[in-house]
């Protein structure tokens, strides 16, 4: 089966899983980070998330806890479609005023604000292994990041119907720290 094909099965299981879910539910799953993740995550760290799509594992509340913990919180921005992924610092986690539309049609900070480079990055992602292999959205824009910025803590934050047995790697497939569900943690990975 090839990426694309693999992308395909699994977002389409991803939106039928959370579909089914109550809204309570998708409330009250990612809320505060785990006590064993917490300990990859050093106490000045810059935190990298991402806005959630509709089917995408959310990362409100995370944003609101690591902020309130005093932490930097930044977000992906992209100028255009054709430009690299940069993050820029999100500094309203509770209302998302800084907020706007990006080329993607994805939520980003405003190009007025500061670029930032984050020490620990969670990333979004369509499938997952139990073992930190990651399936991204096909575009390469986290893989190109992470090579150009070695030694990020990465966490990918999933759905349980999200992991696989196995994923069909490239050299450029960067594996993930550690991988976060609604029922448990994967990692942390060497």
């Amino acid at each position: 089966m090839t990426k694309n094909d693999l992308r395909k099965q699994l977002r389409a299981k991803r939106r039928e899983h959370v579909a089914a879910l109550p809204d309570s539910m998708r409330t009250l799953v990612f809320m505060r980070p785990p006590a064993p993740l917490m300990e990859m995550i050093p106490d000045d760290a810059t935190i990298g998330l991402y806005h959630a799509g509709s089917s995408e594992a959310p990362t409100a509340a995370y944003a609101r806890y690591f902020f309130e913990q005093g932490h930097e919180i930044s977000l992906p921005h992209f100028s255009a479609m054709n430009t690299r992924m940069q993050f820029r610092r999100f500094v309203d986690p509770h209302d998302e005023s800084d907020l706007e539309t990006g080329p993607f049609g994805i939520k980003q900070p405003t190009n007025a604000t500061e670029e930032m480079v984050p020490d620990v990055l969670f990333v979004p992602l369509v499938g997952f292994t139990e073992t930190g292999g990651r399936l991204g959205q096909g575009g390469g824009h986290y893989d190109r990041w992470l090579a150009a910025h070695p030694g990020t803590t990465t966490i990918g934050l999933a759905w349980d119907c999200q992991l696989v047995d196995t994923l069909p790697t490239e050299p450029h497939d960067i594996p993930l720290g550690a991988v976060v569900t609604p029922t448990r943690m994967y990692g942390p990975f060497a």
